[in-house]
């Protein structure tokens, strides 16, 4: 029996931030089992328990002169159900984020929302190039949802000019936009421009 198994938790501590390796082993001799079961009982994982309690032994080393225990027993206990707990956040975030990453809906959505949104500013960037009644008709169409008879009579225009602007309106977004599916899609839809 060396000098050290005889040494209480205090004396070890106070050898331990004299930079004694010797009273650390002690330490880890003393309590790696304990320390190794509670790990285990919270976390049902003995690779996962296995390296909680080496995390808390390297803390323990690293931290030697700053710490100040009485009850090493106790310390060693309350870092070690910490150290579970905290792994045990860790891997709820890690699984959300894995989660929302891998849902392919969710990812699919977004993309067709950005897609959404990019099409919404070149259909703006268009429409403000069209000519003023043009643009105008088209808006109050497209936009606010009046008949070519409501936007004849809001601007003070024949429906007939009312239905030829709109015409040219749809022609120009045709030939900007050149895809021939979302053509159809923003007739069907009747797209919204904020």
């Amino acid at each position: 029996m060396n000098r050290y198994q005889q040494q209480t938790d205090a004396d070890l501590m106070l050898s331990l931030q004299q930079d004694d390796g010797h009273a650390f082993t002690e330490i880890y001799n003393r309590y790696w089992k304990k320390l190794l079961a509670i790990a285990y009982i919270h976390c049902r994982d003995k690779m996962a328990a296995e390296e909680i309690v080496q995390e808390v032994f390297i803390s323990l080393w690293n931290r030697r002169q700053e710490l100040a225990v009485d009850k090493v027993n106790a310390y060693l206990a309350t870092a070690v159900r910490l150290s579970v707990f905290k792994q045990y956040a860790r891997q709820q975030r890690r699984e959300q984020i894995i989660a929302a990453t891998a849902d392919p809906v969710i990812s699919s959505w977004d993309e067709e929302k950005i897609y959404t949104r990019f099409l919404q500013q070149q259909i703006n960037g268009i429409i403000e190039i069209l000519p003023e009644k043009c643009r105008l008709v088209f808006k109050l169409n497209r936009v606010e949802g009046l008949s070519i008879p409501e936007v004849a009579q809001r601007m003070g225009i024949a429906e007939k000019t009312a239905e030829a602007h709109l015409t040219k309106a749809l022609k120009v977004l045709k030939l900007k936009l050149n895809r021939p599916y979302i053509w159809g899609l923003m007739i069907l839809l009747k797209i919204l421009i904020p």
